[in-house]
């Protein structure tokens, strides 16, 4: 699993990340709840998507100027499904995706301050982010191993925002001390799942920005 022995000070995180938000390319607010990354996620679970490249395209084919993501060596994401056919449900998951790979670059990169972060989340999401990598900074460790998504589904609700499900397996995803190396390999439980529930809203540079996610680590929906 993904785990990191300790997390960084709440008040710190929280005053970087509310600095960073006030700089960061929002949208539309979205109020609700406040629940951030329970775990960042993945491994192989029956049937199989392609793997995610290292470095994802700064344009999305809509016009929206995207930053450029790279996973940090030896990481991999793997997102299933990755589209749907339905262009609305398609956006959502592919704005996702890139949330979570940027999360991934930024725990790389030892950086809480990610551009890349603050471009595809916003309010409870982009705060319980920030505190999220820096507690791996605090302890000197980043991501490796292949992650994976799955049974990834997309709702829109009369507001104009998106609920999207999904469960996660990081059993084959590890942390690695970024001095020596060294990957902490840990065994697969039942805690290697997890179910998380986000919120998303469109921003007017047409970006769907997670703003909310919450996560049932173990939960019974997300065993293989």
């Amino acid at each position: 699993m993904r785990t990191h022995t300790t997390t960084a000070t709440a008040a710190a995180a929280l005053t970087t990340a509310v600095a960073l938000l006030l700089t960061a390319c929002g949208g539309g607010s979205d109020s609700s709840g406040d629940s951030g990354k329970d775990e960042i996620a993945g491994a192989d679970t029956g049937s199989s998507a392609p793997a995610s490249p290292s470095a994802s395209a700064s344009g999305g084919g809509d016009g929206v100027d995207r930053p450029t993501v790279r996973l940090p060596e030896g990481d991999s994401l793997v997102f299933d499904p990755e589209s749907t056919g339905d262009a609305k449900t398609d956006a959502v998951l592919k704005d996702n995706a890139e949330y979570l790979r940027a999360i991934d670059e930024a725990i790389g990169k030892q950086d809480p301050k990610s551009e890349a972060v603050g471009f595809y989340s916003k309010d409870a999401a982009f705060l319980g982010s920030v505190e999220w990598i820096s507690g791996f900074v605090k302890d000197g460790v980043t991501v490796t191993g292949t992650v994976r998504y799955f049974d990834r589904k997309v709702t829109f609700s009369e507001d104009g925002s998106a609920g999207l499900v999904y469960c996660a397996d990081e059993s084959k995803g590890y942390t690695k001390d970024t001095k020596t190396g060294k990957v902490n390999v840990t065994e697969a439980t039942k805690q290697s799942y997890v179910l998380y529930n986000d919120r998303l809203r469109k921003n007017d540079k047409g970006v769907w920005q997670t703003t909310k996610s919450s996560s049932e680590r173990g939960s019974e929906v997300c065993q293989p």
